[in-house]
């Protein structure tokens, strides 16, 4: 008899993360640690939810790549390599932003395992356009059909994280995870 469960990924992280900044190329900007999903675990039907919320900052009108990837898991906790799941690229941001909310959602249906898995899936970016409110920056991730479904390798352990990539470098455009949820389901 199959056994179904919906269960959180851990470790969790116990604090908010670190602000990232002056970077240009994608990078993980998660809270440590990163929740790990074990080698093995994911089969044909397990779904994959992921959550992340946080805040930007910026100057001028930089623009912003955010997403979910899958990670090699450090000593530390934090991931290396990325292997994007889901991500908006370049997405244009409003000027002098402050520490304005985001919002990330992605849901993956795993429909093949092994050395050659792989992981179907969408959701969505929300980049406020104010402390108040998100207007016109709610963008579908990925942002095209041919990057939906993703080749993963489920024969080896791997972290689940939140990316980022500005398009400027500046100390001024800054990104900080404030939560990020991983939860298996089936």
């Amino acid at each position: 008899m199959d056994a179904y469960y919906a269960t959180p990924i851990g470790p969790f992280a116990t604090a908010i993360g670190a602000n990232f900044n002056t970077f240009t190329a994608r990078q993980f900007v998660d809270p440590l640690p990163t929740p790990i999903i074990p080698a093995n675990v994911l089969r044909p039907g397990t779904r994959l939810l992921v959550k992340a919320t946080g805040e930007f900052s910026t100057t001028g009108t930089p623009t912003l790549s955010t997403g979910c990837a899958f990670g090699i898991p450090g000593a530390t906790g934090a991931l290396t390599t990325p292997i994007v799941l889901a991500e908006y690229t370049a997405a244009a941001t409003t000027t002098t932003a402050v520490s304005w909310p985001w919002e990330m959602e992605y849901q993956g249906l795993v429909t093949a395992i092994g050395t050659a898995g792989s992981i179907t899936g969408n959701g969505h970016v929300k980049l406020s356009t104010s402390l108040v409110a998100y207007e016109t920056i709610i963008k579908p991730i990925p942002s095209t059909l041919a990057l939906r479904t993703v080749a993963i390798d489920t024969t080896i352990m791997r972290g689940v994280g939140v990316v980022a990539t500005w398009g400027t470098s500046s100390v001024s455009n800054n990104i900080r995870v404030y939560q990020l949820t991983a939860l298996l389901l089936n």
